[in-house]
């Protein structure tokens, strides 16, 4: 299983970029001696030889407590901003399109089943296993994805303390299928999993973007959205695409944590682009004239975190 822990990622970089200014500042030629000995290597996801999706995939969601047509239709939109080649560029689309460069070629999403549950079947606290359960409402196929979707008064197991979003696996009689969860963090820790729009807990207190749709919890469930698909199509069963350790592995964009636009750098999501008369940041365009923000990718190609911008 795969999770998101952006923040806690973001504040061991930050941790390290003041033990480095502080060290610059005390003795120059320490600081050089130390660069060169913790000079990172090459970042490079091994493939473990494991089954991937690819072609058309499907998305179902469910809806887990209480979502407004308005959130849902930007979450909707975003994902069938996936396969649009109508949006310019840049554009949901091309962004996806770096997830071509793994083995299994092109991926395509496309939204199958949406299933509602707006009172809370299993309560407002949720363990992970139930996270299984709930997304296997959705009905059980090949090559998909079950997501959950978790509204901002629903408390998960390890949610804003080690992760905003997850993906794994589940076993029905017949198969495995993956599934994916990402929650409205909106009431509870924006800092942590809705950053760049709302400031961070910890760190240097730079001004929040403007969250292109305006909702910022939603907004955030977009990064941690596409954070969750793109590594589930690339490691669906944990022996896909990843670095490191099996169980907390760096995937396709969690390996590119904090990474928004060129010149990004820990508490500094990088250059990306403005609306002129709403001031809402974004990177990515979809379907019915919707923004984005969107995080950077690794492109195997080059072995570097890709940005659109």
């Amino acid at each position: 299983m795969a999770s998101i822990s952006r923040l806690s990622d973001i504040l061991s970089s930050l941790l390290l970029l003041s033990l480095s200014l502080s060290l610059s500042n005390t003795c120059l030629a320490t600081s050089r001696t130390l660069s060169a000995l913790v000079e990172q290597q090459p970042l490079v996801l091994q493939y473990h030889n494991g089954p991937l999706l690819k072609g058309n995939v499907t998305v179902n969601l469910v809806w887990y407590g209480k979502f407004s047509p308005a959130q849902r239709s930007i979450i909707v939109d975003f994902l069938n901003s996936f396969s649009s080649a109508t949006a310019p560029r840049p554009s949901v689309s091309s962004w996806w399109q770096t997830t071509e460069t793994y083995k299994g070629g092109r991926r395509s999403l496309a939204v199958g089943n949406q299933v509602l549950d707006e009172k809370y079947s299993l309560g407002k606290l949720l363990k992970t296993e139930q996270l299984i359960a709930l997304s296997s409402k959705a009905g059980i196929k090949n090559n998909a994805v079950n997501v959950l979707l978790t509204s901002a008064d629903v408390a998960v197991d390890g949610f804003c303390m080690s992760r905003c979003g997850t993906h794994g696996s589940g076993q029905n009689k017949k198969s495995k299928f993956a599934y994916a969860w990402v929650g409205n963090s909106m009431s509870q820790c924006p800092g942590q999993c809705a950053w760049p729009f709302h400031q961070p807990i910890y760190g240097p207190q730079t001004p929040p973007f403007v969250a292109p749709n305006g909702d910022v919890g939603v907004d955030g469930m977009i990064i941690n959205l596409a954070t969750v698909l793109a590594g589930t199509v690339t490691n669906p069963f944990n022996n896909g695409y990843f670095q490191g350790p099996a169980d907390a592995p760096l995937e396709a964009v969690s390996a590119c944590t904090g990474i928004f636009g060129k010149g990004a750098y820990p508490g500094y999501p990088g250059k990306v682009l403005v609306e002129k008369t709403s001031g809402a940041s974004y990177n990515a365009i979809g379907i019915n004239g919707r923004k984005y923000l969107l995080p950077a990718m690794w492109d195997p190609r080059t072995n570097t975190c890709k940005t659109l911008v």
